[in-house]
């Protein structure tokens, strides 16, 4: 399963280049991130490379920094494959608690990194996949 690192920032100038650089001078490559305002602090969303060096190189310069759990999936670039990847996780009573999307080339494939309520215990990857649509391994996901 793909992992997705959450880093949290001091909400403050130098702060998201000081996480930059830690990942520059590691060696590990930033596949896309977001980032979230929460006053003081914000929350910044990584999906690397190689995540577990990432955790360890962010720990090791004072960042409080989780690993969690997301269902990468792949999703043809088409109008509706949205709705069509959401109504699958709705029917299925799946609980998205954070989500990201992008694509990787214009008109033929984006990814949706989704963050789902107790990812283990549901059935999401097999709703995902029953209404036609391919999960990334972690692997996949860090090689794009």
């Amino acid at each position: 399963m793909a992992k997705q690192l959450n880093v949290f920032v001091e909400n403050r100038p130098g702060r998201l280049e000081s996480v930059a650089k830690s990942l520059r001078n590691s060696d590990i490559n930033v596949r896309a991130f977001a980032i979230q305002d929460r006053g003081d602090f914000g929350l910044m969303k990584l999906i690397v490379d190689k995540p577990k060096q990432a955790q360890l190189a962010l720990a090791e310069q004072g960042f409080a920094c989780a690993m969690k759990d997301t269902l990468a999936v792949s999703v043809p670039d088409q109008p509706g494959n949205l709705h069509k990847l959401m109504a699958a996780l709705a029917e299925n009573q799946i609980n998205i608690i954070d989500a990201y999307g992008f694509v990787l080339d214009p008109s033929k494939q984006g990814v949706c990194c989704v963050e789902i309520e107790n990812l283990p215990q549901t059935n999401a990857a097999q709703a995902v996949e029953d209404a036609g649509f391919t999960i990334l391994e972690d692997e996949q996901l860090y090689n794009l």
